[in-house]
């Protein structure tokens, strides 16, 4: 992994300082975050199963795309960003909600992030990154529950916390465009 650094932040997600990434994975520090969920035009969302070698959670199968931005990059740009490099495509998102989460590994690290969760659609072809991504499927909300009820250790811990939330969002989003 690159000598990359965080943003690092407070519970209001004002910015506090930064530090190298690794470092703020060790020391458990609460970073800024995004998550990305992607749903296709007939309301299934893309799940990835993160490559093998990723530094945690690797071979769990998560949202669409997640990550940091790096100092002096917006959410939103760093966003676009990461979801051109890893699932090699672009399209428009919008931020649905945030939440602040904490988790340890058995490695070591501890993810400690205040996490910007943003949505998009797409269909289009999507050549991902092997290195970042082993494997996509896009599923339906209520097949992705019944997975996650029956094998939730293949899932991210991030993943199982905002799910209910992009479930919730979503839900509110489908009966908007009805009413």
């Amino acid at each position: 992994m690159k000598n990359e650094e965080v943003i690092l932040v407070d519970e209001n997600d004002s910015p506090t300082g930064v530090a190298e990434k690794m470092a703020a994975h060790l020391e458990a520090k609460l970073h800024r975050a995004f998550s990305i969920f992607i749903f296709n035009s007939e309301g299934k969302m893309l799940l990835q199963q993160r490559a093998l070698s990723k530094y945690h959670s690797g071979g769990l199968w998560t949202n669409a795309c997640c990550s940091h931005p790096i100092p002096g990059e917006s959410t939103l740009a760093a966003a676009n960003r990461r979801l051109n490099e890893e699932l090699g495509f672009e399209t428009p998102i919008e931020k649905a909600f945030d939440f602040v989460y904490k988790a340890k590994f058995e490695n070591g690290l501890t993810e400690y992030e205040f996490d910007h969760v943003f949505v998009g659609e797409f269909d289009g072809e999507i050549v991902f990154n092997k290195d970042e991504v082993m494997e996509l499927s896009f599923e339906s909300i209520s097949s992705i529950k019944e997975l996650m009820f029956k094998n939730p250790e293949q899932y991210t811990v991030w993943f199982q916390i905002a799910f209910p939330k992009v479930e919730a969002w979503w839900n509110e989003q489908t009966k908007n465009k009805v009413a």
